[in-house]
């Protein structure tokens, strides 16, 4: 039974049946005497585990074989630096698009490789609101163009997936992804780390069309090169075995649960619940335009906020946890795939009766 609900943004919730699993198989995987923890990742066990785990992503996001599947470590940041390493080749420029404080992060460790070109920002009215794709200026000869699919600390999430053109695309996608169907063909690279909606932290997900690899930067470190972790199938080094177990899954449970399409829908029913509370309220603010809003994660204000310390304890006293967001902007509920709607309906339900309370 669960007894607090995790509106953290990451790591998140897991399902039950996720962690019932893991319990159930923390001492003996299928029978083989081993712990997960304890396997080889050279082994025909932990073999099966990561074949297993690759299939079921490929299968949920429909990524073709002229895409390689990394499972590698060092979350975003280290994609920060990965990327411009990997994609620059001969080029010297990259264009970023800039929706809060992940895009930001991502262009100034570009800057140490390459110029970086700010294609579209939102900054002038302070992150609340997605550049639209055709409102990008795209340089042609720019070696690709990043953005944040959904970013945590604003709350802002591009709905559709941009058409830019030849320019290759790449995308953070470590908050939304697996939440909706999206189209991974559109991009030319996809990266996310897992404590969101794929599992637990340590793990982070690539998925890089073939025709980028061997345009690493000269000096970029062989531990930092995609082209050689695709030629050892991710088994460059020790790869995080456990976490690659745990996505597995995650992913074979959002596939029992209707897919990608129901994890949409849920989505929408959650956040929907959320915004049309906050929308009514006096007390509560969100100042994200509307058709920018995140299914995820929902940032808010008190119009007092006086009262920020004494929410928070009475969300906490009411088993809601994490709801301190940035502490430059307010709270925030994040509700990865995870949550369930009777997360999101007492979220709703705490904030009224706080409200009542100090109307």
């Amino acid at each position: 039974m669960r007894k607090v609900y995790n509106f953290s943004p990451g790591p998140g919730m897991l399902p039950d049946e996720v962690l019932a699993q893991i319990h159930e198989e923390i001492f003996d995987w299928r029978h083989s005497g081993m712990s997960v923890m304890e396997m080889s990742h050279r082994g025909k066990e932990f073999a099966t585990i990561f074949s297993e785990t690759e299939a079921a992503l490929r299968s949920l996001l429909r990524i073709s074989d002229t895409y390689h599947v990394l499972f590698l470590q060092g979350g975003g940041h280290l994609q920060f630096s990965m990327v411009p390493l990997n994609l620059l080749g001969d080029k010297t420029t990259a264009d970023y698009v800039s929706t809060g404080y992940w895009s930001e992060r991502a262009m100034e460790d570009a800057r140490q490789y390459c110029a970086v070109r700010i294609a579209a920002t939102s900054e002038d009215k302070s992150y609340t609101y997605a550049p639209q794709p055709g409102e990008w200026s795209i340089n042609p000869d720019a070696a690709y163009v990043h953005y944040v699919s959904n970013d945590t600390a604003a709350g802002v999430e591009f709905h559709c997936t941009p058409d830019i053109g030849a320019v290759p695309l790449v995308a953070d996608m470590s908050t939304n992804i697996l939440s909706k169907p999206i189209n991974v063909s559109k991009h030319a690279l996809i990266y996310a780390c897992a404590q969101k909606n794929i599992g637990i932290a340590g793990l982070t997900v690539i998925i890089l069309c073939k025709d980028l690899l061997g345009k690493a930067l000269p000096f970029t470190p062989r531990m930092l090169n995609y082209k050689e972790h695709a030629a050892n199938s991710s088994m460059f080094n020790t790869p995080c075995t456990f976490a690659i177990y745990v996505a597995g899954l995650v992913l074979d449970w959002i596939e029992k649960n209707g897919g990608l399409a129901e994890m949409g829908k849920r989505h929408l029913r959650m956040s929907s619940l959320v915004y049309d509370f906050l929308d009514r309220s006096s007390l509560f603010i969100n100042q994200v335009r509307r058709c920018d809003r995140s299914r995820i994660n929902i940032p808010f204000t008190l119009a007092d906020p006086a009262l920020e310390d004494r929410f928070i304890k009475f969300t906490e006293d009411n088993s809601l946890k994490h709801l301190r967001g940035n502490l430059a902007l307010g709270m925030r509920a994040s509700m990865y795939n995870a949550m369930p709607l009777a997360g999101a309906e007492k979220l709703v339900s705490v904030m009224r009766e706080f409200e009542r309370a100090h109307a």
